[in-house]
């Protein structure tokens, strides 16, 4: 038997988040190195499932299966296409910056008396979650990715609502209220859409009689599967509202912006570059792949959603006065692009949402934690409280100003190359929407340049004219990200050449074909 390296890869992190959780309350400092070193062998792991996965190979490679519960048909399947192995690649990148940048957010609190946070507890929920996304971008059997695109909720709930954001201007009593909101909010929103979805998910076996997507897709090329149109379209629709709820797509977002307010920066980031990519990568893993006639019946409203979404979430972006409220709807307005991508039904569309999913990741995580070492110097998430930091933090500046600049997709950075492809891809079959989704760069620049020019700009202000600079943590953090936003903004060949041929194989189920640029013969 050849070694399990997809088991391995997300069972290296939840092995780790027992361990951690079991470190003696003393030894604060062992669980954090313990953590950060379980991450950095993962991200090994990733690196050599990223080495091993041959792009024009079979569809699912690195493949696993074993019989789990016989009577009902579900199998333990494991198997990685292009789109999985680059969004598991980047969830494994990620994590280490995002443990390092919350270095002491679940340091002991005063508040008063002191009280102890559970430090051990706060990373090990972060290794729990990397774990459950792993194997849900890895799962080939429907109802094992179920289980862990629900289970994940519930350690996501512990930490938005047990490790906010200390940066309140109401109190602690206040600040605890509105992080159980939030995190209540998130836990309700997206159990109602795993509740609609494992309905679907039982309908799928009554009518397939099988969990596995490579048994359904094998059905369906012989003609032993012949689904009802109408069946298919509510299947469609009771996955599709899961994953919409995750994405977030308008209008079940509302649960998003809270979310980050009220988390910290790093786990701000864990919800929106990692765990919100589990919904728009199963649009195209599930949605498209089992319902290809339903997906296409649906697209037209799923556009017009998609368009509401980007120019809302923009829209409201210009508006914000929180700091991190303006980034969760600026990731709405992203999100949008990338559902945009999905269904425009073309190559480029797909191949841009699958780029822009981690492009999106990268320059979220940049943006957001550098916004939070900002915040947590100043004590304040409110825009107006600051003025002038580029005088005393340069550097500080300096990479704000990079995160912002990839978040409106300056031409050069990474995110610019997969919002082109979405547009291009779009406008191939939709002009019109091609055209209404590029007032949303536009927006973009907007609430980008006026976040900097007010934070970063003009008079220094009293309350920040002591803030230190980035520290060697920080800037750890924080200068690979910016490498990897030059570096796939110049040379974004390396991702498009492993999702490429696995967004062919996405539209050979859809049976879809580019569409043919119409050229006029010369007169």
């Amino acid at each position: 038997m050849s070694f399990p390296l997809l088991t391995a890869t997300a069972a290296l992190p939840a092995l780790g988040a027992v361990a951690t959780a079991a470190v003696p309350a003393a030894r604060r400092t062992a669980a954090k190195w313990l953590a950060l070193l379980v991450s950095l062998a993962t991200l090994v792991l990733a690196a050599i499932v990223v080495v091993r996965f041959d792009p024009d190979g079979d569809r699912y490679q690195l493949t696993e299966s074993h019989a789990w519960i016989k009577d009902f048909g579900v199998r333990y399947e494991l198997g990685v296409d292009g789109i999985a192995v680059a969004l598991l690649a980047l969830t494994a990148l990620l994590i280490p910056f995002i443990i390092l940048a919350g270095w002491h957010d679940a340091d002991p609190l005063e508040t008063g008396n002191k009280r102890w946070r559970p430090t051990q507890g706060f990373f090990a929920l972060i290794l729990a979650v990397e774990a459950m996304v792993i194997i849900s971008f890895e799962a080939t059997d429907v109802f094992v990715f179920y289980i862990f695109f629900e289970a994940m909720l519930i350690p996501m709930y512990f930490l938005i609502g047990g490790f906010g954001d200390r940066a309140h201007a109401h109190g602690e009593e206040t600040a605890s209220t509105q992080r159980s909101y939030a995190a209540v909010k998130f836990l309700l929103y997206n159990l109602v859409g795993g509740l609609i979805m494992l309905a679907a998910v039982i309908g799928l076996y009554v009518v397939a009689g099988s969990f596995s997507l490579q048994d359904i897709a094998e059905a369906r090329a012989n003609g032993s599967l012949d689904m009802a149109t109408n069946t298919e379209r509510w299947l469609f629709l009771g996955f599709f509202f899961a994953f919409a709820v995750k994405a977030p797509l308008w209008p079940l977002h509302t649960w998003l912006p809270n979310a980050m307010q009220e988390a910290t920066a790093p786990v701000a980031v864990l919800i929106t570059a990692v765990v919100d990519k589990v919904g728009t990568f199963a649009m195209l893993r599930f949605c498209l792949q089992l319902f290809p006639e339903a997906s296409k019946w649906a697209t037209p409203v799923i556009l017009v959603l998609a368009l509401i979404s980007i120019i809302y979430g923009a829209l409201l972006a210009v508006g914000q006065r929180d700091i991190k409220r303006l980034v969760a709807y600026a990731s709405i307005s992203h999100f949008g692009f990338i559902i945009l991508g999905i269904f425009a039904m073309t190559s480029q569309g797909q191949s841009g949402a699958t780029l822009y999913m981690v492009n999106h990741g990268i320059s979220t995580a940049a943006l957001m934690l550098v916004a939070g070492f900002l915040i947590s110097r100043r004590g304040s998430r409110l825009i107006a409280d600051y003025g002038g930091v580029q005088k005393v933090a340069p550097v500080l500046a300096g990479t704000f100003l990079i995160g912002g600049l990839a978040t409106l997709s300056l031409p050069g950075l990474a995110p610019f190359v997969s919002e082109f492809l979405v547009l291009v891809g779009t406008f191939a079959r939709y002009p019109v929407v091609g055209i209404i989704a590029t007032f949303g760069i536009v927006l973009a620049a907007l609430y980008t340049l006026v976040l900097y020019q007010r934070t970063m700009t003009g008079p220094v202000k009293p309350e920040v004219s002591a803030m230190p600079d980035l520290r060697v943590r920080e800037l750890v953090v924080v200068a690979p990200l910016i490498v990897l936003l030059i570096f796939l903004g110049v040379y974004p060949k390396p991702v498009t050449d492993i999702v490429n041929p696995a967004v062919k194989q996405t539209m050979s189920d859809v049976h879809k074909k580019d569409p043919q640029p119409k050229v006029e013969a010369a007169k």
